[in-house]
């Protein structure tokens, strides 16, 4: 008997399976987190940032952090490899360096047997070779829906941390994937993806973050966060709140996944779910959106970009690393002074 495709077997794909962001917020409100400080602990869970960090001893801290999500594609290995690149990403986003990863896999094995998780694995065990990690073990559970992804440890300098609440005004701002994966992998579930469309929204998937070692080491960096579920305007939103700043967006800046990928997928209005649970969450943050503007910006992103924060006089520089790694490398908007009677962020 064949085998159901992956992208089949459950309601969402990739980060667009995220926990809507309101729904989130209502089940950590009442949660204590200060009763989880620690003299030791520089970044946990208050801060809404991509990991945990942890000092050790002199200027060396561990940076801890874990991500799993549903298939966004069908490819067994495939999916691996994406699971591992999105989870392993929130290391590169605070400056860091991943060192060692452990897997965490839930499996339907009476439906899917086990060889497609071996590949599963055998896919995210791929890019850890390519970042030179072990992949040293991890933890499966029989599950109705299939989940995959890893919990990633790393290293960071103390003075090499990047957070996403050190947005200074007058940075510009960069964000070096294009956006509109979660818009591509709702065409691939519906099956309204073009074959010949699925090698780019691949290579997006699959390009590591790894830039944000480099980045960590940049003192005109002032915030990195990585751009998953919650869509550019969210993490943008986050970013802003966090430093007590406000942005503008050139949305004509923004890179996109091309025309031809995702033109006919958005004029038929396919996107994930949590495409509008995100503009519920964020939208009245924000100046009006256009149909367009609203899709793509809300849009869940699966092992996004790295969105950045750069000192002006530092911008040239980053440009610079950023176009030696194929990165998109152009300034999508600004950060500005937060002020009541405006907008969070506002679009041109």
């Amino acid at each position: 008997m064949e085998k159901p495709k992956l992208t089949q077997l459950t309601k969402g794909s990739g980060c667009g399976c995220k926990i809507a962001p309101a729904d989130l917020h209502d089940i950590l409100k009442h949660t204590d987190w200060k009763a989880d400080e620690h003299p030791n602990l520089i970044i946990g869970n208050g801060a809404n940032d991509d990991a945990a960090v942890y000092a050790i001893e002199n200027d060396k801290c561990i940076i801890s952090t874990t991500d799993f999500f549903t298939p966004i594609v069908d490819d067994a290995h495939q999916y691996g490899a994406i699971a591992a690149c999105n989870a392993i990403s929130d290391v590169y986003a605070m400056g860091g360096k991943p060192i060692m990863a452990v897997g965490i896999l839930g499996w339907p094995i009476e439906q899917l047997g086990t060889e497609m998780a071996s590949e599963v694995i055998s896919g995210a065990k791929r890019v850890c070779s390519e970042v030179n990690i072990p992949l040293a073990g991890g933890h499966s559970i029989d599950s109705k829906e299939p989940f995959f992804g890893l919990a990633v440890t790393g290293l960071v300098s103390k003075s090499g941390i990047k957070t996403n609440a050190g947005a200074k005004v007058g940075d510009l701002l960069y964000l070096t994937k294009p956006i509109g994966t979660g818009i591509a992998a709702a065409g691939l579930k519906k099956g309204k993806l073009s074959e010949n469309h699925l090698p780019e929204l691949l290579e997006v998937l699959t390009k590591l973050n790894s830039v944000g070692e480099a980045l960590g080491k940049i003192d005109g960096v002032h915030a990195i966060t990585d751009v998953t579920g919650f869509g550019l305007l969210g993490h943008l939103i986050e970013m802003c709140e966090a430093s007590h700043r406000s942005a503008k967006l050139n949305f004509s800046s923004i890179p996109t996944l091309s025309t031809d990928v995702l033109g006919e997928l958005m004029a038929q209005f396919i996107m994930p779910d949590n495409t509008m649970r995100n503009f519920k969450a964020y939208g009245s943050k924000c100046s009006k959106l256009s149909g367009n503007q609203l899709q793509l910006l809300c849009d869940p992103q699966s092992n996004g970009g790295l969105l950045i924060s750069v000192k002006k006089e530092d911008a040239e520089q980053v440009e610079r690393l950023l176009a030696s790694e194929k990165l998109y490398h152009k300034s999508i908007g600004e950060v500005k002074q937060m002020e009541t009677d405006k907008p969070l962020i506002e679009i041109s």
